[in-house]
Order: C-alpha cells, then structure tokens, then sequence
C-alpha cells in the first residue's frame, strides 16, 4: 500500500545519509522504521487499555504473591 509521510528536512537528511552510506533505500529503512515503532506503539496503547480495564474492576488481577507462589507448585 502506497503511503506518503512528511518528514522534517533535518530527518530526510538523516535518513538519506544512512541509506547512501549502507547501500540501502531509504524505503527500506522507513519500513524498518515503522515496523519496530509500531510494535512499541502496540505495546504503549494497549498496555493503557488494559489498565483502563483494571481501573475501572472490569479485568482479573491476581495479587503478586500468589502469582509467584504458584509458580513454585
């Protein structure tokens, strides 16, 4: 899926430097980019729903201790 994104002339110029030293794209670094970002940016949100969830009594918590003393059965 074609997409455009503006970026701030002194990225570009970062990100053109990188690609010309490497022999890379500056596509392949974008997407490089996006794909690790998004994942931290999943992980960000849907850590903050979750906590939503638990604030608000609708999902189960358990307590550390028995966490780990279950672990030890």
């Amino acid at each position: 899926m074609p997409t455009s994104v503006r970026l701030a002339p002194e990225i570009e110029e970062r990100l053109e430097f990188l690609a010309a030293k490497t022999g890379r794209s500056k596509a392949y670094y974008l997407r490089e980019l996006i794909e690790r970002g998004l994942e931290d940016v999943e992980d960000y949100y849907l850590a903050a729903e979750v906590l939503e969830r638990i604030r608000r009594g609708e999902e189960d918590v358990v307590k550390s201790e028995d966490f780990w003393r279950g672990l030890d059965a």
